[in-house]
């Protein structure tokens, strides 16, 4: 396994990461990725190859306003491939990604339903604390569950 930063070539299968694991719609994908691809701005990608096939992604954002905070909008591993290490060793390559650049706080963002106890005890397994809980943020009955970590 490789873990790398994000290239053009990789977005098909990261489509498919997508269309299994339903993080969001794969039709934004390319939308998303652009700024990165070209330059245009100050976003991080990194992609987890396997025989030559992108089978996850990170992807994280410096926060407007504050100094040397990061925010993890999306981790993605293809079902097939999970608990495997590689949500693991994908957030590790990004925190030592942004270390380099003196980053402070990377925050990452879920949801407080039962289907994301998964997703919840990964962050505390990864030395993320949990930070605060807005309720119903998502939606009725959906809190938006904000996890911590320093980078330094």
């Amino acid at each position: 396994m490789d873990i790398r930063y994000t290239e053009p070539g990789d977005i098909n299968d990261l489509k498919d990461v997508l269309d299994h694991t339903k993080l969001f719609q794969s039709d934004l994908l390319e939308d998303m990725l652009s700024g990165f691809l070209n330059g245009d701005n100050e976003e991080l990608w990194l992609t987890c190859e396997n025989n030559g096939r992108a089978i996850g992604f990170c992807y994280t954002v410096p926060e407007q306003m504050a100094e040397g905070t990061w925010n993890m909008l999306a981790l993605a591993v293809l079902p097939e491939a999970q608990r495997q290490g590689i949500g693991r060793g994908l957030v590790a390559q990004m925190e030592a990604e942004l270390q380099e650049q003196a980053a402070r706080v990377m925050i990452v963002d879920t949801s407080g339903t039962h289907s994301f106890d998964g997703a919840r005890a990964f962050y505390l397994k990864a030395g993320y604390s949990e930070e605060a809980r807005i309720r119903d943020f998502w939606g009725e009955g959906d809190d938006k569950v904000i996890f911590w970590k320093a980078l330094d």
